[in-house]
C-alpha cells in the first residue's frame, strides 16, 4: 500500500476512535477531563493526515484515481462522525447534520457515476472550502464541549455561534455540490455509449 493511502486509511480508522473517546465519559460518568486531553489532539492529528496524504502523494508521485476517491471518502467519515457527536450533545442542529449527510451521499453517488465513465473526481476548491468550514465548526464546538467537561460555564451566545457556523457549513456544502454537478455534468448525466449527445 502506498504511503499516501496509509495516511488516508488512518484518518478513516481514527473516526470511530474519536467517537469512543468522546462518548466514554458520557456513558460512564468518568474521564471527562481526560477525554479532552485525548480527543482534541486526536482530531488535530486526524485532520493533519489529510495534509500528509496529499503531500506524500505529490512528493512520491503516488497520485492515483483510488486516492482521489478514497481521500474525500475518509474526510466525510471523519467529519460526519464529529458532527454526529456534537449533534447528540445538543450543539449542532439536527437539520444541519441531516442536510450535510444528504449532500455527502449525493456527491459520493456522483463520484460513482463518474467512475463508471472512467473519470475520477478529485477535490475541487469549493469542496476544500466546505471542508475548512467543517473543521472550523467542529473545533469551535469541541472547544465549548471541552470547557463544559472542565466545569466552565459559558454564556449562551457561544452556542448560538455554533448554529451560525452550522448554517454556513450547509450553505458551502450545497454550493460546492452545485459546482461539482455543473463541472462534471457531461460525465454524470451522460450514459456510457451515448457519445456525449445528451
Amino acid at each position: 500500500m502506498k504511503l499516501a493511502d496509509k495516511f488516508t486509511w488512518l484518518r478513516g480508522f481514527l473516526a470511530p476512535v474519536f467517537f469512543l473517546v468522546y462518548f466514554i465519559p458520557i456513558w460512564t460518568g468518568y474521564f471527562g477531563a481526560v477525554s479532552v486531553l485525548v480527543m482534541i489532539p486526536l482530531l488535530v492529528f486526524a485532520e493533519l493526515t489529510d495534509y500528509f496524504d496529499g503531500y506524500f502523494a505529490r512528493k512520491r508521485n503516488e497520485v492515483s484515481n483510488f486516492g482521489k476517491l478514497f481521500d474525500p471518502f475518509c474526510d466525510v467519515i471523519l467529519n460526519v462522525t464529529v458532527f454526529f457527536c456534537l449533534t447528540l450533545s445538543g450543539y449542532i442542529p439536527a437539520f444541519a447534520l441531516l442536510l450535510i449527510v444528504y449532500r455527502e451521499f449525493v456527491i459520493n453517488f456522483v463520484r460513482l457515476m463518474a467512475a463508471q465513465q472512467g473519470v475520477a473526481i478529485g477535490a475541487r476548491k469549493g469542496g476544500k472550502t466546505k471542508t475548512v468550514s467543517y473543521i472550523i465548526t467542529c473545533f469551535y464546538t469541541l472547544l465549548l464541549e471541552s470547557c463544559r467537561r472542565f466545569g466552565f460555564d459559558l454564556p449562551p451566545f457561544t452556542k448560538n455561534i455554533v448554529i451560525v457556523l452550522s448554517v454556513i457549513c450547509v450553505m458551502l456544502a450545497y454550493i460546492s455540490l452545485a459546482d461539482y454537478l455543473f463541472s462534471f455534468r457531461q460525465v454524470v448525466f451522460t450514459k456510457k455509449g451515448d457519445g456525449g449527445n445528451k
